[in-house]
């Protein structure tokens, strides 16, 4: 009888390790994305109709929104967003995490600036997204809502019934990660956003059988990679790849319990103060550029950090001649799968469990004591 694995482990041997969840959660992430590109296919009429007159407004702001994970979606996305979306002049798409606006509304939202919110998150009950959207109908005269979510039994969700000026764009039941880390659900919300703004169904394939050879031949690299006696770790991008780089730094954070610094910079920033954090225990994931105009500016970092000898280590994903010719945006895919496997191979090294890396509860799955004040009220 064959015995499953997922990133090479047996099941019952990653039970032990408290580590099933998030084995299978990375491992299943191209079959999860195709379930949602069939999912969505029926749907984007209906979406597209929805979008077309709010798409249409001359100064509209597209505001790409969530907490933690969630709000690295739209700081790997905005760029791309702006400049392949057909936008007036007077349009634009920006990355506002709901901490950012909860904590200062009065800076981030704008009365006079019809708006549409995209809010992300997997439960979709996070106080911070249910406040933001809230505030937003407060502050806001004209304000549209996507709620872009994995659980459709949250709260989030609940909030969009019966609302014409929301649409819910819910993920594939898998992609509701029950392991601590958000894996499969940051990438689906993710792809979801490009194949409704900005589809390209041949940079998808591709990155999707990228993501497929990372899964499956970097699988050995990868975990020899994690057993290196490091002290910390640096995700360099530029790009969509900060944004990418700045979750692969979380993953890493969280999957090892904080027990493992980890920083992102982009590799020009890198210079500017960062770089001097590298030692012989500093290990650096420098996440290349397909563009041929940003990677001589990775090259060029590359071969100096390889000349200082200085860091523990640096690697990089895939060989440029694997990723020619994808955008950045799409790259960032198989990227954070490498970030991912990354992560959960250094949590197994520490003896940490990677479903629930902190089990005494001072960080949670969803976010626990936050509290919402109102605004504008004496």
């Amino acid at each position: 009888m064959m015995h499953q694995l997922y990133l090479g482990l047996e099941q019952e041997a990653l039970k032990q390790k408290n580590a099933l969840w998030t084995a299978r959660e990375i491992s299943q992430q191209p079959r999860v994305w195709e379930q949602l590109v069939d999912s969505m296919q029926p749907l984007q009429k209906e979406l597209q109709q929805w979008l077309e007159p709010v798409l249409a407004l001359p100064n509209l702001r597209i505001i790409l929104t969530g907490a933690g994970t969630s709000a690295y979606i739209g700081e790997a996305l905005q760029a791309h967003l702006n400049a392949r979306m057909k936008l007036s002049a007077g349009q634009r798409v920006e990355a506002v995490s709901t901490t950012d606006i909860l904590s200062n509304p009065d800076l981030q939202l704008r009365k006079e600036v019809p708006t549409l919110l995209v809010s992300y998150g997997r439960s979709g009950n996070s106080p911070e997204s249910l406040a933001v959207v809230r505030l937003a109908d407060q502050l806001i005269d004209q304000c549209w809502h996507l709620v872009v979510s994995c659980n459709p039994q949250g709260a989030l969700v609940k909030s969009a019934e019966d609302n014409l000026q929301c649409k819910v764009l819910l993920m594939p039941a898998a992609a509701h990660d029950q392991s601590f880390a958000m894996t499969s659900s940051f990438t689906s919300m993710m792809l979801a956003t490009l194949l409704l703004f900005t589809p390209d169904y041949e940079q998808y394939k591709k990155m999707r059988m990228l993501a497929g050879l990372i899964l499956q031949r970097e699988l050995d690299s990868i975990a020899t990679l994690a057993l290196q006696p490091c002290r910390r770790l640096v995700f360099l991008g530029s790009g969509p790849l900060l944004g990418i780089a700045r979750e692969a730094a979380l993953k890493l954070l969280e999957l090892t319990a904080g027990r493992l610094p980890s920083f992102y910079e982009s590799p020009l920033g890198f210079r500017h103060g960062p770089k001097s954090l590298i030692d012989d225990g500093t290990q650096i994931v420098l996440l290349q550029s397909a563009n041929p105009y940003t990677s001589l500016y990775d090259a060029d970092l590359r071969l100096e950090l390889q000349k200082d000898r200085l860091a523990l280590h640096v690697s990089a994903p895939l060989p440029l001649s694997q990723i020619a010719g994808l955008d950045d945006v799409w790259l960032g895919f198989p990227y954070i799968v490498y970030c991912q496997m990354l992560g959960f191979f250094k949590s197994l090294q520490l003896g940490i469990g990677p479903d629930n890396p902190c089990p005494t509860g001072e960080v949670n799955r969803v976010v626990q004591g936050v509290n919402v004040y109102p605004f504008g009220q004496e």
